[in-house]
């Protein structure tokens, strides 16, 4: 079967390692079963692996990708839910993984998963629109309805709007009733950012006119100065993602003094992937995707990813 694979890893020139062409089909151990896959996203974590992020070196060469949505073996349209694990939150589990780190990943004709993993496709999302949803859609999900503990009506800032997790971020909490807010550098992504239900958009660091009641972070370094500035006393910096650096001034002066909380959040589970999708089918809300490549063409939208040219998600379609 066609699939893309990290043969190499390299974090000057990750796109070195990136190979397009035959893999062995996927095997099903017990209680896996094998999907077809329709269409695939594409994450900063398939760009962080060939940089050799996350991956151990005696796992290459592995399928990339840990988003699809296809049709199972049985002919029933479905989701794939990333994480490998077990228990109720499978974040929790220690020995989780995503699918691409150990097991072979969505970028490929067809990808074997535990059953326990397929989560039905409501008719009303397209296969691009399904397959956006197990990353970076399921991580603002989480963040915004679980993590942050607001109420809506609330201000939410979402630093570096652009990407997948931060155009999820807007979209669901305009949904959500939240007033959301936007930061970029790009007057570009600021525009698009309002026509997608930012009530505010500003350049990154600005100023803002008041206070926020949590800051959704997952550019890190570059912006934590500001996220913290930017909170009211007893807000919350939710935090998944970390692009720019994981290693800025924690500021404890400013944590303590005005009881601020810091929160991880890391994907979603299984049930909570299905909820984000039914709430998506309810809502009419929709991934904004910046373009749709047939798989043979992913080194195009590997290098638009690694250049920050997008904004949204990009799927390919096998």
């Amino acid at each position: 079967m066609f699939a893309v694979t990290a043969t190499q890893t390299d974090p000057d020139n990750p796109l070195a390692g990136l190979t397009l062409g035959e893999h062995p089909e996927p095997k099903t151990p017990d209680g896996w079963t094998t999907v077809s896959v329709r269409a695939a996203a594409l994450n900063h974590h398939d760009l962080w692996t060939l940089k050799g992020v996350g991956i151990r070196q005696d796992r290459l060469p592995i399928v990339l990708g840990c988003d699809a949505a296809g049709v199972d073996e049985d002919g029933n349209d479905v989701i794939v839910h990333a994480v490998i694990g077990s228990g109720p939150d499978e974040t929790l589990d220690p020995r989780r993984s995503l699918l691409s780190e150990v097991h072979d990943g969505t970028f490929a004709e067809r990808v074997a998963v535990p059953r326990r993993n397929l989560v039905p496709k409501p008719a009303a999302l397209s296969f691009e629109e399904a397959a956006c949803l197990p990353t970076a859609w399921l991580t603002a999900y989480r963040m915004l309805f679980d993590k942050a503990g607001l109420q809506p009506g609330s201000t939410v800032l979402v630093q570096g709007a652009g990407g997948g997790v931060a155009t999820a971020l807007i979209a669901l909490g305009r949904a959500g009733g939240f007033r959301v807010w936007a930061t970029s550098r790009s007057a570009d992504k600021r525009e698009r950012a309002l026509r997608l239900g930012a009530d505010q958009v500003f350049e990154s660091g600005a100023r803002l006119p008041e206070r926020v009641d949590a800051v959704m972070e997952t550019v890190g370094q570059a912006t934590w100065d500001h996220s913290l500035k930017s909170l009211k006393p007893g807000g919350r910096i939710v935090v998944s993602g970390a692009t720019s650096g994981a290693v800025p001034s924690a500021d404890l002066n400013r944590v303590f003094f005005l009881q601020l909380s810091v929160v991880g959040s890391t994907m979603g589970t299984r049930e909570q992937l299905q909820r984000l999708a039914v709430f998506l089918e309810q809502t009419g809300v929709r991934p904004e995707i910046d373009r749709t490549l047939p798989l043979a063409e992913a080194r195009d939208g590997f290098a638009a990813m690694a250049e920050g040219e997008l904004f949204g998600k990009i799927v390919f379609t096998a």
